[in-house]
């Protein structure tokens, strides 16, 4: 975000307590929708998000329907996300520049008129794979300056005594919509074609677009924007690396998503080649996830905190249920695990991106929420190609294995070098007749040694 004023600014905690120290951030669970930019904002978020759901549904479908490989839906989703790994950082430096509001309605627009540029060529016969690559890249370099917009635009709109929770009902907004999206995919895509998923999606942005303009500028909180200038890009790198609270978070995520997230592969692939199901079942695996992720947020949303050792626990545990739903035998059984997979997943998301905004300057906020996204969301283009000849060589499991394997590898280095850090060290004790394990600073475990 851009420079703001010392009111807004939410300073930056020391290097030496942060990694594992709580930001305290009290509220009701929907205290942030008493703020009518905002609340204007979630509305048209939750129209055009189910729309965005509908689209990656059909689109994964319609991919896998055209060649049949686990691993063009995984070229599909990597051209989507490339352009966020090749231009996020000055995706970024120009969110600190522009205005934001202006700024999402281009962006919106743009992403509008893919969607309904795809509808067209579907829904007249004339689709081929390499239109649905073009527009999955399209709706990627809309992302670059869209997303790290969208998050730090939300402070502006909430001030910092409400943004912790702003961004955890953006989450379950956006998780909520993965609910109905799939869902209304799956009847569209059995009855109807995957056309008219794509036509609701670019007519889904009308409500976001219209939210932005009936905003009231005058309650928006002001922020200075960064004026042009030389090494404002290696400005942020250098403000990142330099911050622990900053740095690891960021590299867990990364390689949470470029190769634990690619549900488009993983459950594409399960649907169609291990329990030989349709699309209705793959968006059913789609919407328990949801489900879960729903529950992630709202939990978040009421906690208050973004603790790095939440952080780590809760991507260890992502990781480990992977692992079991990837040697399930049971369809009813490996959809149920969705749930879970989705609140461990939503928990990692929420308090990575949470605590990353807290512990960041507002005036570096863009350039920094655009790293993030990079490596969250620009890893795929790596890792879905991998996963997807992963899957398709070895098989749907042993795909989903391997990304769980390496969440849980990422979670516990990450997790022990957050712990070192932070001046943190093992304990094991006893907590009324249970074994108890758990990291505490050095001073505590010190003196339960002593009284041991």
């Amino acid at each position: 975000m851009s420079t703001g004023s010392g009111a807004d600014s939410a300073p930056a905690p020391t290097t030496h307590d942060t990694p594992d120290d709580p930001i305290e951030r009290k509220s009701s669970m929907f205290s942030s929708l008493k703020v009518r930019n905002y609340r204007l904002f979630f509305l048209g978020q939750v129209v055009s998000n189910t729309g965005t759901w509908m689209q990656r549904i059909a689109q994964d479908w319609l991919v896998l329907s055209l060649t049949g490989s686990a691993t063009a839906v995984g070229v599909t989703t990597a051209l989507q996300f490339l352009p966020m790994l090749l231009f996020g950082l000055y995706g970024g430096v120009l969110v600190d520049r522009l205005p934001k509001r202006p700024t999402l309605l281009v962006t919106q627009t743009s992403m509008a008129l893919t969607g309904l540029a795809l509808a067209a060529l579907t829904l007249t016969g004339h689709v081929e794979v390499w239109h649905v690559y073009v527009a999955a890249f399209a709706v990627g370099l809309a992302t670059v300056v869209d997303n790290p917009a969208r998050q730090s635009f939300v402070s502006e709109m909430v001030g910092p005594d409400q943004l912790q929770n702003a961004v955890s009902l953006n989450s379950a907004n956006f998780q909520s919509a993965r609910m109905i999206g799939p869902a209304v995919a799956g009847l569209l895509i059995t009855g109807v074609g995957t056309g008219w998923a794509f036509l609701s999606n670019g007519l889904s942005y009308v409500a976001p677009i219209a939210g932005l303009l009936l905003m009231r500028a005058r309650e928006l909180h002001p922020v200075e924007r960064a004026p042009r200038g030389k090494g404002q890009l290696r400005e942020g790198l250098s403000y990142v690396a330099g911050r622990p609270e900053l740095i690891w978070p960021i590299v867990l995520v990364g390689f949470i998503g470029t190769f634990a997230f690619n549900f488009p592969v993983y459950l594409s692939a399960f649907a169609d080649e291990v329990f030989h199901v349709g699309a209705g079942t793959y968006s059913l695996f789609n919407t328990l996830m949801a489900v879960g992720s729903v529950t992630g947020a709202l939990l978040a949303a009421r906690r208050g905190t973004a603790r790095m050792r939440l952080l780590a626990a809760a991507a260890l545990v992502f990781g480990a249920v992977e692992i079991v739903a990837a040697v399930t035998p049971s369809l009813w059984l490996f959809a149920l695990l969705m749930i879970p997979l989705g609140v461990f997943g939503m928990t990692v998301n929420v308090t990575a991106n949470t605590g990353i905004q807290m512990a960041t300057d507002p005036a570096m906020r863009g350039r920094v929420m655009a790293l993030y996204m990079m490596v969250f969301l620009g890893g795929s283009p790596v890792g879905a190609p991998i996963v997807g000849w992963i899957t398709d060589t070895y098989g749907a499991r042993v795909g989903l294995a391997t990304g769980g394997a390496v969440a849980a590898l990422a979670a516990l280095t990450i997790g022990l070098i957050l712990a070192r850090v932070g001046g943190l060290r093992l304990a094991v004790g006893w907590n009324a007749g249970h074994p108890r394990v758990r990291f505490v600073p050095r001073e505590e475990r010190e003196e339960l040694a002593r009284a041991a």
